[in-house]
């Protein structure tokens, strides 16, 4: 239990920095000169190292185990990345600290879920995995608003210093108390990359992959970057402002993960509990997309409903776990968390240009409105391929 209390607290701490950027962007812009490009380069530099790591992160975990791979990686990437950006001077080490944490991030979750997958039966992933989904999204949660106070107490580059020793402390930790599970050793490991060409082949997972990839979208680009910018440019928010209502996005991002979690239990079916939670984001972001300016009481509320049921990620991923082998379970979650993460980087550097593009003198509402749409049509396709998924209730074993 303490090597999961662990990974849980890492995860809080990848959660945090896939985040933060959305409450700094101000402060950054002032005192490196950051424009929205730049932020936006950071942002999908973290995803996009992140989402690449998994392949090797995959082949790691099959052979070496969750505790090297998680704490190692944590410690040197995370924590370097940290401190480089805490003491960034130019807008391209910003995106160099980013890349370097993403990598450190990348293996925390993963490890999480391969001890669930060797441990506990496969009708329990989607509960165990949105649950430690639910309590890491608190990291969200202190990269919103408490984030922008102590920001505003003791300056930015103090506390992310100072977050990049807890990075290491908790590195340590992993490395102190995690156990590798017994049941994945002496597994078949041999198999290196050509375990992932073996996944790809595998025909019940191609319906789930686009939607795997784009429900983490909406909500991880809008949280992680754009609210800020969105509720500073079109109500003139201040930090303290945007940290309020990206904390309630985030609460909503938290219970959202445990909402989902259940459901499928619940319900007796995973495809249609995904498929309703993400119709109801994409209705959120055709409201957002048709009025970006409707108040920023109502822009917040559906903010809300796009964390909420834009947290479907765990359930997905239980969904795409029951079609892959065995002996294939740590390239198989991160296959898939590598369609989730990397969708979220490639779209973070385009959305930069959507902004970028649409931005029109005078009316700042109108690059938002674009952004909106943009995820709206990217998910609103990711649905309709998910009505060919065959589903895979609770109960199924692969």
């Amino acid at each position: 239990m303490a090597g999961l209390a662990a990974l849980t607290l890492a995860y809080m701490l990848s959660q945090f920095y896939r985040a933060f950027l959305a409450v700094l962007a101000p402060v950054l812009a002032i005192d490196l000169g950051a424009a929205k490009t730049d932020l936006s380069m950071a942002s999908g530099a973290w995803f996009a190292a992140f989402a690449l790591s998994q392949f090797l992160v995959g082949i790691w975990l099959d052979r070496h185990g969750p505790k090297r791979t998680a704490g190692l990686l944590l410690g040197i990437c995370g924590g370097g990345g940290a401190f480089l950006f805490a003491f960034a001077t130019q807008p391209w080490m910003i995106v160099a600290a980013m890349a370097l944490i993403g990598i450190g991030c990348a293996p925390v979750l993963m490890a999480s879920m391969f001890i669930f997958a060797h441990t506990w039966s496969p009708a329990r992933l989607a509960v165990l995995t949105s649950w430690l989904i639910g309590l890491g999204s608190l990291g969200n949660v202190i990269g919103a608003s408490p984030l922008a106070a102590a920001a505003e107490a003791f300056g930015w580059r103090p506390v992310i210093a100072g977050l990049g020793v807890v990075t290491l402390l908790i590195a340590g930790a992993i490395l102190f108390f995690v156990r590798d599970p017994e049941q994945a050793k002496g597994g078949a490991v041999s198999s290196g990359f050509s375990g992932y060409v073996e996944l790809m082949r595998l025909k019940a997972l191609w319906p789930v992959l686009p939607l795997v990839a784009m429900n983490y979208v909406p909500s991880g680009g809008i949280r992680g970057l754009w609210a800020g910018p969105y509720l500073a440019d079109v109500y003139g928010a201040d930090a303290l402002a945007i940290g309020q209502a990206t904390l309630f996005m985030a609460l909503a991002m938290s219970v959202g993960s445990f909402v989902y979690g259940p459901l499928d239990t619940f319900f007796r079916t995973r495809k249609w509990v995904a498929f309703a939670g993400n119709a109801l984001l994409c209705a959120a972001l055709v409201l957002l997309a048709l009025d970006p300016a409707p108040g920023i009481g109502i822009s917040t509320t559906l903010l809300v409903v796009i964390g909420l049921s834009g947290a479907s990620f765990g359930l997905l991923m239980a969904h795409g776990r029951a079609f892959c082998p065995p002996h294939l379970t740590g390239r198989g979650i991160t296959l898939l968390n590598f369609f989730s993460i990397g969708a979220v980087g490639l779209m973070q550097f385009a959305s930069g240009a959507v902004v970028s593009t649409a931005t029109v003198p005078g009316d700042p509402a109108a690059a938002y409105a674009a952004l909106y749409w943009f995820y709206a049509a990217a998910l609103s396709l990711s649905l309709v391929i998910y009505l060919w998924a065959r589903d895979a209730r609770p109960e199924h074993r692969g």
